[in-house]
């Protein structure tokens, strides 16, 4: 029997029309879909399945609705399906937003109060850092070390006639398959983007993102998430979500508090967590929402792990007949 383990999608993932046919197909999804609504007092669901794709790609609206699309499919298979995670998946994680949808499917958050702290994530990122101050590039074809050591150079700021001053830039993603993200203030970036392709770095390239995610320029909203959370009714998971700071599992209400706080300024260590995740003997992964980003990089980082993705109608019934 395979070892399941359910994992969700990130930011970048969404498109305009994810989610529309599970809605036109099953009342659980659309029951989802209007719950993350009456939460945020808005129709984010007309968005979701209409566009415009801009505006579902502001990071405010991007991850609730990531999360509704992956806890439609979760719905679904529960009501339609009669699936229940606590019994077929024996891990859960998210890349990073989606942290928050794996928290949510195995039961501790509810779908409106993880809407509401989406939208609340989203706003807070965005306002840390002024617009143009700071952005991110992916590094690819290079290791985690290899990265730390282009961040490294890239900080420095050299001057004529003045002391060499530093800005910051951080590891941000280390998404496996030689693929990491770094973020931080915009020169440094731009500076980094140089010195890797001096390298011999296989790309790099700047990401259309307007923040610099999971950097310590984010500790302005990990201040914001650390009084909501505190507010927040956290309940034990049915089944243990891997973290993204740790890449270890977490039960813990408390701790998974305090995981989601550092996780707004902490790298997200997806590598660490696929394979800390086949340690545990995961050999099945199954990537529950929009998109198929994290199967193909799963296929990367443990390539003998089955996965499928699951994020439409037809998919659903492919993945309930396997079992």
């Amino acid at each position: 029997m395979p070892v399941y383990a359910f994992v969700f999608p990130g930011q970048g993932s969404q498109f305009p029309g994810m989610g529309q046919d599970l809605a036109d197909a099953f009342p659980a999804a659309r029951e989802v879909f209007q719950e993350v609504d009456d939460a945020l007092g808005e129709h984010l669901s007309k968005i979701i399945f209409e566009g415009p794709a801009d505006t579902l790609t502001s990071t405010e609206n991007a991850q609730p609705a990531l999360m509704a699309v992956s806890l439609a499919v979760i719905r679904v298979l529960e009501r339609e399906g009669g699936l229940d995670p606590a019994q077929t998946a024996t891990l859960m994680a998210g890349h990073s937003l989606g942290e928050y949808s794996a928290l949510a499917a195995a039961r501790s958050f509810g779908v409106a109060e993880t809407a509401k702290l989406l939208r609340l994530r989203g706003r807070a990122m965005q306002r840390a850092v002024p617009a143009g101050e700071g952005g991110m590039a992916a590094l690819i074809g290079v290791t985690p070390e290899k990265a730390a050591e282009i961040c490294e150079a890239a900080a420095v700021v050299k001057t004529e006639g003045e002391p060499d001053r530093r800005e910051i830039i951080e590891l941000a993603n280390d998404n496996g398959g030689g693929q990491i993200v770094v973020s931080g203030q915009i020169g440094a970036i731009d500076r980094a983007i140089v010195i890797a392709k001096e390298a011999g770095v296989k790309r790099a390239v700047k990401l259309p993102v307007s923040a610099p995610f999971h950097s310590s320029l984010m500790r302005p909203a990990a201040d914001e998430m650390a009084e909501a959370l505190d507010r927040a009714d956290i309940r034990e998971p049915v089944v243990p979500v891997v973290a993204n700071v740790t890449a270890a599992k977490v039960t813990s209400p408390d701790a998974i508090r305090d995981l989601l706080v550092r996780q707004i300024c902490g790298t997200v260590r997806w590598r660490e967590s696929v394979a800390a995740m086949t340690t545990m003997g995961i050999d099945s992964f199954v990537e529950l929402g929009a998109g198929k980003v994290l199967t193909g990089l799963i296929r990367r980082i443990a390539p003998d792990a089955k996965t499928q993705a699951v994020g439409t109608v037809p998919d659903i019934e492919t993945f309930l007949q396997s079992l």
